[in-house]
């Protein structure tokens, strides 16, 4: 997997094998009633997204680590910068990560796609196996 391509799928909700395709049907993650709101298969190459029922349940540990990264950022820039009481760094972490959870929902399942999906090029549109175009 390229870290490069791993970011650009993630951050343009774009399918991790050829980054054509949207894989959400609404781009706004703070629509929160279509925030859930995922195409069945990629538009160009024809990957389905939900490898099996309940595939999107393992995004959790990508939801936690990014939680945990978030959390470490908070703690970093209030030791170096705001220096705010214990109960102001609690309900700073917690207002942030409030705000955050619909774009961390979204990345974790990107990321979640991009570990069982490799970039694969240049794809025919619709050729569905994978296959290169030539």
């Amino acid at each position: 997997m390229k870290i490069g391509s791993l970011f650009y799928s993630t951050l343009n909700n774009k399918c991790p094998r050829c980054h054509q395709g949207d894989v959400f049907k609404h781009q706004n993650p703070y629509r929160l009633k279509d925030m859930f709101g995922m195409h069945t298969h990629c538009s160009h190459c024809q990957l389905k997204y939900e490898r099996e029922p309940s595939f999107f349940y393992g995004a959790m540990y990508a939801s936690y680590g990014l939680t945990a990264g978030w959390f470490i950022v908070w703690y970093f820039i209030d030791k170096f910068f705001l220096g705010l009481d214990p109960l102001g760094f609690a309900l700073g972490i917690a207002v942030s990560i409030i705000l955050m959870s619909p774009l961390s929902v979204r990345w974790s399942r990107m990321i979640w796609l991009n570990i069982f999906n490799k970039y694969e090029g240049n794809m025919r549109a619709g050729a569905g196996l994978g296959e290169p175009e030539r």
